[in-house]
């Protein structure tokens, strides 16, 4: 999130567990930059995401004010530089993410440089659920051995799976037999709102999602 707040949009909100900060939307009307109440709900979302994370560099000013006069120029095509609060991955396109990671380590230690700094920069969840077998049914019991078997024929994969848990900040893997990708992120991942310590504040938002997997997404 950006350090700076050039549009002073930064408030705070004293609730029964304690103070957070948020971005106020409402300040960009105010300040003159648009009418924001017309906007749809879609769009504040990403708008919120733009004016927190406008640092000059990776956001800068002109992108908020852009988004903030949606619709843009129909002639002009304007990047929204959207950072997700979270990314969920499936087995099948997140195993892959993880061996890249891995690499991404051995390539650094390699250079010299401490492999720990390797990590996903948002907090990242991997469900596996692609790859569960029906061998057994018609049995109560039969869930618990077709999770047994899935376990015996991965056994590779979940070891790597395992280790990066272990290794990496901002990454979480949900074990097979849980659910499907999409049903376990509304069920058990989506939070709503998000908070997280931000320069020593906690600082709330919308939750944001990136996927892979074509229900998510």
């Amino acid at each position: 999130m950006a350090k700076g707040d050039p549009f002073e949009a930064l408030a705070s909100l004293d609730l029964s567990h304690g103070t957070v900060k948020f971005y106020r939307l409402q300040r960009l009307e105010e300040s003159g930059v648009a009418d924001i109440s017309r906007l749809p709900i879609s769009i504040k979302v990403l708008l919120e995401n733009v004016l927190r994370h406008c640092d000059g560099h990776l956001v800068t000013e002109d992108d908020v004010t852009a988004l903030a006069r949606w619709p843009p120029i129909r002639s002009k095509s304007n990047d929204i530089p959207f950072i997700p609060a979270r990314v969920i991955l499936q087995d099948f396109t997140g195993v892959p993410c993880v061996v890249d990671l891995a690499a991404m380590r051995t390539a650094m230690h390699q250079l010299g440089g401490d492999p720990k700094q390797i990590n996903p920069v948002v907090p990242v969840d991997l469900v596996i659920d692609h790859s569960v077998q029906v061998d057994l049914f018609g049995s109560p019991a039969a869930f618990q051995a077709n999770v047994k078997l899935e376990y015996e024929r991965n056994r590779e994969r979940y070891a790597l799976l395992r280790w990066a848990q272990k290794a990496f900040e901002n990454f979480r893997a949900v074990p097979p037999g849980t659910g499907i990708v999409h049903q376990v992120n509304l069920e058990y991942l989506a939070s709503v709102v998000q908070s997280r310590q931000v320069n020593g504040e906690m600082v709330a938002f919308p939750d944001t999602l990136v996927g892979t997997d074509s229900h998510t997404t």
